[in-house]
C-alpha cells in the first residue's frame, strides 16, 4: 500500500515539512558556541588539577582559574573573530569576483550556469531556459551563481561578531564551573572534580542534540577525554611541581 493510497483512505493529506524545517548548521554562533564551551571547562580544569597536582595553595589555585578564563575567553574571541572574519572577507571577494564576470561576459556566465544543470540531469535545452530566466534580475543572478559555484549564500555570511561573542561568553561559563566550588570555599579538587564531570557529560549530551550521535555517548566521550587531559595535567603537576 502506498502512502498516497493510505492518504486517501485516512481522508488526510499528505503532510508537506514546512520551510526552514532543517536546523541550521551554517550559523555563525553555532560552532564558537559549542567549542568556547567545551575548551573552557577542559583547558581551565586541566589547568587547575595541574597546579592542584604541584601542591599549591588554594588562594593559588583560584588565581590560576581566575587568569585561566579570562586569558583563554579573550583568546577564543579574538581567534574566532580573526579565523570568520577572514574567511567572510575571501567570500566576499570572490562574489565580488562573479559580480564583475557577469557584467563582463553575462552570456558566458548564462550559458555556464545552464551547464551546471545539464550536468545535474536536466534537459539542455530546459536547462538554458531555466537559466536565462533566473538570470533576468542581476542580484538573483549573482545568489545563484554565488550557491552554484562558491557554496555559499551570500545574504547569509556568519559574523565575526556574532562568532566572537559566542565564543567569549560559551568559554568564560564553561572555565567557570570547575573553579565555583573553590570560590564557594570548597578546599580539595574533589568538588571541582564532581563539577567538572558533570558538565562534561552535560555538553557532550548536548552537542548531541545538533548531531547524529546520542547523547549517551556523547557525554561519556566528552567525559573521558576531558578527564584524560586532567589526568595528564595532574601527573606533570606532581611531577614538577616539588621541583620549581
Amino acid at each position: 500500500m502506498t502512502a498516497t493510497a493510505l492518504d486517501h483512505e485516512t481522508g488526510h493529506q499528505p503532510r508537506i515539512p514546512a520551510a526552514g524545517h532543517h536546523r541550521d548548521v551554517n550559523g555563525g554562533w553555532l560552532r564558537p558556541a559549542v567549542f568556547g564551551a567545551m575548551d573552557g571547562l577542559v583547558s581551565n580544569f586541566a589547568l587547575m588539577t595541574g597546579v592542584v597536582g604541584g601542591a599549591v595553595s588554594n588562594s593559588t589555585v583560584v588565581l590560576t582559574g581566575l587568569a585561566g578564563l579570562a586569558a583563554g575567553a579573550c583568546s577564543m574571541a579574538a581567534g574566532e573573530y580573526t579565523s570568520v572574519a577572514s574567511q567572510r572577507e575571501l567570500v566576499q571577494a570572490e562574489i565580488e569576483a562573479e559580480r564583475l564576470e557577469l557584467r563582463r561576459n553575462p552570456h558566458g556566465e548564462l550559458a555556464e550556469l545552464a551547464q551546471l544543470y545539464v550536468e545535474r540531469g536536466v534537459d539542455p535545452g530546459l536547462a538554458h531556459e531555466v537559466a536565462r530566466q533566473l538570470s533576468a534580475d542581476p542580484e538573483q543572478t549573482l545568489e545563484i551563481h554565488a550557491r552554484e559555484e562558491l557554496g555559499v549564500d551570500p545574504n547569509d555570511l556568519p559574523s565575526p561578531w556574532v562568532a566572537a561573542a559566542s565564543s567569549f561568553v560559551c568559554f568564560a561559563v564553561g572555565a567557570l564551573l570547575p573553579l565555583l566550588p573553590y570560590l564557594l570555599g570548597a578546599t580539595s579538587l574533589v568538588p571541582a572534580l564532581l563539577v567538572a564531570a558533570v558538565g562534561l557529560f552535560t555538553c557532550g549530551a548536548v552537542v548531541a542534540r545538533v548531531t547524529a550521535r546520542t547523547w549517551w555517548y556523547s557525554g561519556v566521550r566528552q567525559l573521558l577525554l576531558g578527564g584524560a587531559a586532567a589526568g595528564v595535567t595532574y601527573l606533570l603537576g606532581a611531577l614538577i611541581g616539588g621541583q620549581v
